[in-house]
């Protein structure tokens, strides 16, 4: 049977041209820009706010379960130059937590490391203004590392497990490259990479931008 050499040649590079634009999708991953905030202790939102006091919920986060709060408070370092109106997070963790940027500390004169959230141990001081009261933390201010948020449905497509670590492609107003982001999965996660104010200013991004893993 007689076939069309130029047709076939079209149709075949067709295909692979769609095929590459699934596979380009397929590693997009969308961000979202964590500015300053804080996790809090049952404790210390009792000594901030007041005896058996609630948080009050504002909007959900991206994440399943997790909550912006009305409740905004300050933080002081060693330089006394206070950062007011930081954002409180819910629900509440087992130890409270500060999550600045770089230009933050500069601002506030502390040390914080780079660390992946909830892991405080050896971390920066900080002390935290409430209505109520005050909390000064001997370890809890860190600059949370860039990661990854994934389900383990999502892992499993991008060939991911919890704990990995891949490199990043932003391709904003500042074309940048992110190493060592680190993939977090879990069946509570949805798809979607965190990265602070420093990072996605530095590269000229913002929420909902798009950004591709080329490992």
């Amino acid at each position: 049977m007689a076939y069309d050499a130029a047709l076939v040649a079209e149709i075949v590079n067709r295909v692979m041209a769609q095929c590459g634009s699934n596979t380009a999708e397929n590693d997009t991953v969308p961000v979202g820009v964590s500015n300053r905030h804080i996790h809090l202790s049952t404790e210390h939102v009792e000594v901030l706010f007041g005896k058996d006091y609630q948080l009050t919920p504002l909007k959900e986060l991206s994440q399943p379960g997790q909550f912006a709060c009305k409740e905004q408070l300050t933080i002081v370092g060693p330089s006394l130059r206070p950062i007011e109106g930081v954002r409180v997070l819910g629900p509440v963790r087992s130890a409270s937590q500060v999550e600045i940027s770089r230009t933050d500390s500069f601002t506030l004169k502390v040390k914080p490391p780079v660390r992946e959230s909830g892991d405080i141990k050896g971390s920066a001081p900080i002390t935290i203004i409430g209505p109520k009261g005050v909390v000064t933390l001997k370890e809890g201010c860190i600059i949370a590392n860039r990661h990854i948020h994934m389900s383990e449905e999502e892992g499993a497509a991008f060939g991911l497990k919890d704990g990995d670590y891949v490199t990043v492609e932003a391709n904003g107003e500042r074309r940048t490259t992110f190493y060592d982001v680190q993939v977090r999965v879990n069946k509570a996660f949805k798809l979607e990479m965190h990265i602070d104010t420093d990072d996605a200013n530095a590269a000229g991004i913002g929420n909902g931008a798009k950004v591709k893993i080329v490992r």
